[in-house]
């Protein structure tokens, strides 16, 4: 009688896992687990099965993937993108929280001040760990129990369900609507501010950053809302510091033209019309790591930082050090190293040069170089475009190239797969190359 085959060992099936390049970075205790529920469901042909285990696991861990999509700011894959590190460079501390000249324990907040208040033109400012945290500790600092006033065209949604109303019953603040969703004047705010029942607190001035309202419309200025009494803070969203860009000049002094920002908010125009406080994120038009900045006048950030919420939504070191970068690049001159400006300023001749390029290398007649069109992505600049290149490939070949080692993501149209070079770094073109060649002979 022949015997009953004996399935591979746990460790034998866990060294095959170990072959496969793209498991080089799973633990061995996760192959030892994926062996043993190999062999536990299929004892005859486990390895599918340990396989699959594997690539699961997997498939939740963070992981560098190529962004083709055309959106600058693309949420699911993190937003404004950073610098890589290089392996070469030594591994430091930072004086994160010590004073250098008396040895003793420091402040956090006073590296990215130096550098916030510089650029903005604010008497302070504070970081905390998102835009929407910057939010509700103003309001629960300086407004709890107390009534803010907001424009019925400005109750935004943000990203991720969270409402402007409830940030504000989250805070312990009280909401009091003035205007229509089209239309709010000034006399609005002012005849709220002069309710006493309300007790107004504060004016909440929201940017319409991720919709737009067109036609019949109102609305009522910083400046204007600055002369009612009470403070306005300014919900910037997006994070331009400075309507002037002469920090994206090249060696000759020239700026790019960035006409697609026109009319966006910047915060050191925005306190200079009246402002008290701007609130903005740090890693949308700014092109830092993900945070919340709150800067202007110095009390009311002084009553924010103290305020028993701020601890619990402070940002880490490795954060503050991210955004110290990007705004010492800003402040030297040095904005077009930042990879979210490096994107948003390249030309367009430039991107019509690698597309043709890439296009000649894979030599297949369904790839061709085509004009697209990116966007600022991200919540921000919801109408506007930035005009883009890129290769158009026909069938849908988003699932093979999403992958690839490294995963590549990108636009699908009418069967047709998109890849806009411009959210592309060129060190990357060949393995765009391979990995379309690799999905067309699939």
């Amino acid at each position: 009688m022949r015997g009953v085959e004996r399935p591979p060992s746990v460790d034998a099936l866990a060294r095959a896992l170990r072959a496969d390049a793209t498991f080089a970075e799973v633990p061995r205790s996760v192959l030892v687990d994926a062996a043993r529920h190999g062999i536990a469901t299929d004892r005859t042909d486990p390895a599918p099965h340990a396989t699959r285990y594997v690539a699961d696991y997997r498939a939740r861990l963070l992981r560098s993937v190529v962004n083709a999509t055309g959106v600058l700011l693309h949420t699911n894959l993190g937003r404004a993108p950073l610098r890589a590190r290089t392996a070469a460079a030594p591994v430091r501390s930072t004086n994160l929280e010590l004073n250098l000249d008396t040895g003793r324990r420091g402040s956090r907040r006073i590296h990215a001040d130096a550098l916030i208040t510089r650029l903005t033109g604010a008497e302070a400012s504070l970081v905390v760990n998102n835009c929407a945290a910057a939010v509700m500790l103003v309001l629960a600092a300086l407004a709890r129990g107390r009534g803010v006033v907001v424009s019925r065209g400005e109750l935004v949604e943000i990203g991720g369900g969270f409402r402007i109303p409830e940030v504000l019953e989250q805070s312990g603040a009280s909401l009091v609507e003035v205007g229509t969703t089209n239309r709010t004047r000034l006399s609005d705010y002012a005849n709220a501010v002069a309710d006493q029942a309300f007790d107004v607190a504060l004016i909440l001035k929201v940017h319409q950053s991720n919709y737009r309202i067109t036609g019949f419309t109102e609305e009522a200025d910083v400046q204007s809302l600055a002369d009612l009494g009470v403070p306005v803070v300014a919900d910037i969203g997006s994070g331009l510091l400075d309507a002037n860009t002469p920090w994206l000049a090249d060696g000759q002094g020239h700026t790019p033209p960035l006409t697609w920002l026109d009319g966006e908010p910047a915060a050191r125009q925005t306190l200079a019309a009246g402002a008290a406080l701007v609130v903005f994120s740090g890693d949308k038009l700014l092109g830092g790591p993900q945070a919340g900045i709150i800067a202007g006048r110095r009390d009311l950030v002084e009553q924010c930082a103290s305020y028993p919420m701020a601890r619990a939504l402070r940002p880490g070191g490795q954060v503050l050090e991210a955004l110290q970068q990007t705004l010492l690049d800003i402040a030297f001159g040095r904005g077009a190293l930042i990879p979210f400006w490096e994107m948003a300023t390249r030309t367009v001749e430039s991107l019509a040069r690698r597309a043709a390029i890439i296009v000649e290398a894979i030599g297949d007649p369904r790839v061709d170089a085509t004009a697209m069109d990116a966007v600022p992505g991200g919540g921000t600049l919801p109408d506007r475009t930035i005009a883009s290149f890129g290769v158009r490939v026909r069938g849908d070949i988003a699932g093979h190239l999403r992958a690839y080692e490294p995963p590549i993501a990108s636009r699908v149209h009418e069967q047709t797969t998109h890849l806009d070079l411009r959210t592309v770094d060129p060190l990357d073109d060949d393995l765009l190359i391979a990995a379309v060649r690799a999905a067309l002979t699939s």
